[in-house]
């Protein structure tokens, strides 16, 4: 019999209700049974729904309190020692001081095991999505040991609810190939031996209590990979398979097809292997030729990864054709991915328009779908057939709305010109002519954008929201919000400001808001990190700019400051990663409608008297393929359309860009070939590694590298930031180098921000007047 199966659910609650449970318990308002509590609800919760829909395969240990990898580094015992941790099983304030450092007012009273200033794991992409994952940290000579029993604690807790779940581990390839280690002594690789010790208790400990199946995540089976790791997937499955007993394996990869990897994927002597079809259907006959008689094939072939309805007559066509060649007793029709990086129910968004609505399919939705198909192939097309017609209908009428389309549109991107993508000047000529028009000080400081949204900025969105107080009265509530920015800001001592961004509820959705061919969600939140949660915006045609979108904000804070001011815009490339993307025609075409529509933009700035833009694209690395071979073609148009939002100004006009939290150190030279005067990307978290990368390519405009890490709660202290000043230095001349924080505050604090600020350019101030003396000093000794 057809299965219906699921890899994974969101785990933050249908109301958010983990984001409360979590901020609640750091805070220090709430002990961990009432936080325990609040997982367990979400879990049961999402069991249920599955059961309810029909799901067979209902997965376990896909909920997590900050992300799967940090619980698997408590698994095994992966515990750096910076934290403390005497062995035994990981605690709660041991697994979140790994995720988020320790800040004084947090840890001071609940840990000693580690002192105040704990300096966080690293984290970073998780694949081509905007899902962070905590970096796992090896040593040499690395030692593991079963340190968490979360895995039999949930898989136990659904069987308490009369459900046999499949449990779901992160494989132990891609954790070690998803870890870092901060001395070339240690290969990653050569740690397994000890590792699948770990793994084969845990499949011990679940096969006594009763699983049958488990689920291995190897998501490195989409990207490239050496002759090693392949070698590792084998010895891996092989130890595991002996180990086993009685449970049944599946190895699931996703976000891509399997590639050069498929024979050795079909080779490995598991129960169940699952593909990625959404992404690589093309892989079908290879797939169905290679995969043995005793093998089940997952197929995914709902989209886990967008927000789509599927066309269920193409699944069933797409199905029947592995049936003919396979029996229903070894066929699981799942999701492409983990629903993880869906939003929850399309059913809450009660106010959204109804035709787009109809399009729309979120994590319930998905298993909906699931269920249908794997009923009509199970027999049951005579009852599919009214769910199959709707469906019909629904496609059709999406692709034939004139919504979609906007002639206009597509006459502006056919016009564009050659020249559109070039500055009028190279670099070396635009930074004398803006040097002179700025004359900023050695080692400028800036910030990145936001400021914290404070609950007074909340409760203001909300009373306008709800039309308690209309759009003026929110207006100048924002501008006092944004005088207030700029006045701490010349008090601390900033040399190029920001005015704060209080009028935004996210970076991606504002500019979403008064763009044509968008449309936001009030409920579709999905999780980027921890307790931080987004709602990406919905692409569903053509995209224009009908007015100016950030222009009154910008030109207001620069007429009540004395510095120079930044306008801040989202640029295409990010505007498009981070929203759920029409998939009726190449990403590309998307993407350069986006440039001009923030090019607009960037010129209506200028033309007001804005003369710093920064057009940040945090997300440029994300939308790589996963591989390599494939690098090329995406770089070649996300670097021209940042290039057409940002090369229609003058010489004197300096673009900054920003990017954060991904290893950029590959595609540094097409960061270069974005040509922005200066760029601001991330650095502290990951010790600075960036700056070996700019040495090897000699970086030649002005760069930022982030000074502190904005995402811990940790304060930075002055001598802190002034080592990593210095540390930038001997990389970039002291003429090209900003100082800025890693990224955007607005998640943070302001009893956080204002001392780490200050911290900042006081250490920054520092080492200027140490590097003006030397001038002067050398500048004397030659006369």
């Amino acid at each position: 019999m057809v299965l219906a199966c699921n890899l994974g659910f969101p785990r933050i609650g249908s109301r958010r209700e983990l984001k409360k449970a979590l901020e609640e318990y750091w805070d220090g308002r709430t002990t961990p049974a009432d936080l325990q509590d609040t997982a367990r609800a979400i879990r049961q919760q999402n069991w249920q729904y599955q059961q309810q829909v029909g799901v067979d395969h209902i997965p376990s240990n896909d909920f997590s309190f900050y992300d799967h990898v940090l619980d698997t580094i408590a698994m095994v015992g992966a515990v750096p020692k910076r934290f403390g941790w005497s062995g035994g099983n990981v605690d709660l304030d041991t697994y979140f001081l790994m995720a988020r450092g320790a800040s004084s007012a947090v840890y001071a009273k609940k840990n000693g095991k580690a002192t105040a200033g704990t300096r966080p794991l690293e984290m970073t992409k998780w694949f081509n999505t905007n899902y962070h994952y905590i970096v796992p940290e090896l040593e040499f000579a690395q030692k593991f040991a079963l340190s968490s029993t979360k895995v039999l604690d949930e898989f136990l807790e659904a069987k308490e609810l009369g459900l046999i779940t499949r449990p779901v581990l992160l494989g132990p390839v891609s954790f070690l190939l998803l870890s870092k280690a901060h001395t070339s002594i240690v290969d990653r690789l050569a740690l397994l031996d000890g590792l699948l010790l770990v793994y084969v208790q845990v499949l011990q400990s679940l096969a006594e209590a009763g699983a049958q199946w488990v689920q291995f995540d190897e998501p490195c089976l989409s990207t490239e990979l050496s002759d090693q790791a392949l070698k590792a997937l084998t010895k891996t499955y092989t130890a595991l398979s002996k180990s086993r007993g009685n449970l049944k394996l599946l190895v699931a990869s996703y976000f891509d097809g399997l590639g050069k990897n498929l024979s050795v994927a079909t080779a490995l002597p598991i129960d169940a292997l699952h593909v990625d079809l959404v992404n690589a259907p093309e892989e079908v006959d290879e797939l169905l030729s290679k995969l043995p008689p005793t093998m089940m094939l997952s197929a995914g072939v709902i989209d886990g990864d967008n927000i789509w309805k599927c066309n269920v007559e193409k699944t069933i066509e797409l199905l029947e054709r592995i049936l003919a060649k396979m029996g229903q007793e070894r066929l699981m029709v799942s999701p492409s991915c983990s629903l993880l990086h869906l939003p929850i129910d399309v059913e809450l968004e009660k106010n959204m328009d109804r035709e787009i609505h109809s399009w729309l399919s979120f994590a319930k939705q998905k298993l909906q779908e699931i269920a249908l198909v794997t009923s009509v192939l199970r027999g049951g097309k005579a009852g599919g057939a009214p769910a199959i017609e709707e469906n019909r209908a629904i496609c059709a009428q999406r692709a034939a709305s004139p919504r979609v389309k906007d002639v206009l549109v597509r006459e502006r991107v056919a016009a564009v010109q050659v020249n559109m993508f070039e500055r009028i000047s190279a670099y070396p000529e635009r930074k004398k002519v803006q040097d002179k028009k700025f004359n900023l000080p050695l080692l400028p400081t800036t910030t990145i954008g936001s400021f914290p949204q404070t609950a007074k900025v909340r409760a203001a969105r909300k009373l306008l929201r709800n039309g308690t107080i209309d759009s003026c009265a929110y207006g100048e509530l924002m501008k006092e919000e944004i005088l207030h920015d700029i006045e701490l800001q010349e008090k601390i001592g900033i040399d190029v400001l920001v005015h704060g961004e209080p009028e935004r509820n996210d970076m991606v959705q504002f500019f979403a808001e008064k763009l044509t061919g968008f449309v936001v969600t009030e409920h579709g939140w999905v999780q980027s990190y921890g307790s931080r949660y987004v709602k990406p915006s919905i692409i569903f045609g053509d995209i224009s700019r009908p007015a100016s979108m950030s222009v009154d904000w910008s030109v207001f804070a620069q007429e009540k400051a004395n510095k120079p001011v930044k306008g801040m815009l989202t640029g295409p490339v990010t505007m498009l990663q981070w929203s759920f993307v029409r998939d009726d025609q190449h990403r590309s075409q998307t993407c350069e409608q986006l440039a001009l529509a923030i090019r607009e933009e960037v010129a209506e700035l200028e033309s007001n008297g804005i003369h710093i833009i920064q057009i940040d694209e945090p997300a440029i690395r994300e939308g790589l393929p996963l591989k390599r071979s494939q690098w090329g073609d995406y770089l070649e148009w996300s670097v021209r359309c940042f290039r057409l939002s940002s090369s229609g100004v003058d010489d004197a006009t300096q673009i900054h860009t920003h990017m954060c939290y991904s290893e950029f150190g590959d595609i540094i030279d097409a960061v270069a070939a974005m040509d922005a005067d200066v760029i601001s990307i991330e650095a502290a978290r990951s010790h600075m590694d960036l700056l070996d990368n700019l040495r090897e390519l000699g970086y030649p405009n002005e760069i930022g590298p982030g000074i502190y890490d904005i995402h811990s709660p940790l304060i930075p202290k002055e001598d802190d930031i002034e080592e990593q000043i210095r540390k930038a230095l001997q990389v970039i001349p002291a003429e090209r180098l900003w100082i800025n924080p890693d990224c955007g505050l607005k998640t943070r604090r302001w009893e956080e921000v204002i001392p780490s600020l200050n911290a900042m350019v006081q250490a920054a101030t520092k080492v200027r007047a140490e590097l003006s003396k030397a001038k002067e000093h050398s500048q004397a000794k030659s006369v």
